[in-house]
């Protein structure tokens, strides 16, 4: 019998990160409290981000020139030097922010590597990726880590494919409905969804009503291992 594979998300699965989002946009928000209330810069940030994805694609660097670009756009380009250079200031805090790993994630990982062949699929800038995989000493837990442009049912075939996978063997883990659960039920696979406390308005989608032998939807990262033995028992 071959060893099952259960892949992890990232970003709010292992460690915080829209938190760290939120903040600097409410920070952002009240530096350009004069030309936009908080609110409508919201909405033209997130348009903007949405417009700007197939060009920037996911993370800080992206985002920064997101809230950027809507700060020109909400200011009818008064926006000051000063202002622009705090933006990216704020941007430079949160690329060099320290990992906080989520409640349990290290122990249960190491729990589970005993067991299963362990792997890391998220989406984002590569180089700020493998900066915080590395930082958060997690990297040797995965037998493999897949750094990807988008998480949609054609980047989960290629990595069943490139790893020799049976997608009944496969579960991925994350708290992202759009990205982690409804692409691999897409292929097949199965799924655990674990929701972090904000989503990025991005990021939401309805899961519906799925069938429990293929997909659950859990509080903890610690529930993973029963999941999984239900999941995989004889």
């Amino acid at each position: 019998m071959s060893i099952p594979t259960i892949a992890f998300d990232a970003d709010d699965t292992l460690w915080h990160n829209e938190t760290l989002f939120a903040v600097t946009s409410q920070q952002i928000g009240a530096l350009l409290a004069p030309y936009a209330d908080p609110e409508n810069l919201h909405r033209r940030l997130v348009e903007t981000e949405r417009r700007n994805l197939r060009l920037f694609g996911y993370g800080v660097k992206g985002f920064t020139l997101s809230m950027i670009e809507s700060a020109i756009e909400v200011s009818e380009g008064r926006v000051s030097a000063r202002e622009i250079q705090e933006i990216l200031e704020a941007g430079k805090k949160l690329l060099a922010h320290p990992i906080e790993l989520l409640p349990q994630v290290r122990e249960s990982l190491e729990s589970l590597a005993k067991t299963y062949n362990l792997m890391m699929i998220t989406k984002g800038d590569l180089f700020h990726q493998e900066s915080r995989i590395a930082m958060s000493g997690l990297a040797d837990l995965f037998t493999a880590v897949e750094i990807v442009s988008e998480k949609n049912s054609d980047t989960y075939r290629k990595i069943l494919r490139r790893y020799h996978l049976d997608a009944q063997d496969f579960v991925m883990v994350g708290n992202s409905v759009k990205s982690d659960i409804l692409p691999v039920l897409e292929v097949s696979g199965r799924a655990i969804h674990i929701p972090y406390e904000i989503t990025w308005e991005l990021e939401v989608a309805e899961l519906g009503d799925p069938d429990p032998s293929r997909c659950r939807r859990l509080q903890s990262i610690g529930q993973v291992a029963e999941v999984l033995k239900e999941f995989f028992q004889p």
